[in-house]
């Protein structure tokens, strides 16, 4: 009787995993996944994607005083305590609704980035979708500004050099 019940329910299991529409399903979620994105990215305006090298500059009249920009990293918790852009505040790229009651004038001057910028384009897409006018894109992330050796700190050791980014 063990080895019928046995038998049956490897019979189930590979009729189960042989369907073929739990890889229809998963294609089509990414596939919808991917037009929410592109339909986020539509929403920025182009004049307000910039490179990791604007966002150098930024972040160099930031630190002298020139800009009270918000340089914000979308990236999780753990990801910006290893290693993040000095003076940049993070708040998690799931929660751009908490951003309304930080920052309420809508032209304050923001620049967003992650770890590349899939996380960020979410992010900023809803920023414009609230109301905000006068929002950045850092394309390329904190991977690229990593690879250009820019100044970066960590939590617990300060001011930090990454010499590889993987």
């Amino acid at each position: 009787m063990n080895k019928t019940k046995i038998m049956l329910c490897l019979v189930a299991i590979t009729i189960f995993a042989s369907l073929p529409h739990v890889s229809v399903a998963s294609d089509d979620l990414k596939t919808k996944e991917e037009a929410v994105l592109t339909e986020f990215r539509n929403g920025i305006p182009k004049d307000k994607i910039k490179s990791i090298d604007d966002l150098y500059a930024k972040w160099q009249e930031v630190q002298s005083g020139k800009s009270k920009a918000l340089i914000i990293d979308v990236r999780m918790e753990a990801e910006f305590d290893a290693g993040h852009i000095i003076g940049s505040s993070n708040v998690d790229s799931g929660h751009a609704f908490g951003m309304v009651k930080k920052v309420e004038d809508p032209n304050t001057e923001i620049w967003v980035f992650c770890r590349t910028k899939h996380r960020a384009s979410y992010f900023v897409g809803m920023l414009y979708k609230y109301g905000y006018k006068n929002v950045y894109l850092a394309d390329g992330g904190i991977k690229e500004w990593a690879e250009k050796g820019y100044p970066l700190a960590n939590k617990y050791l300060g001011k930090i050099k990454v010499t590889s980014y993987s």
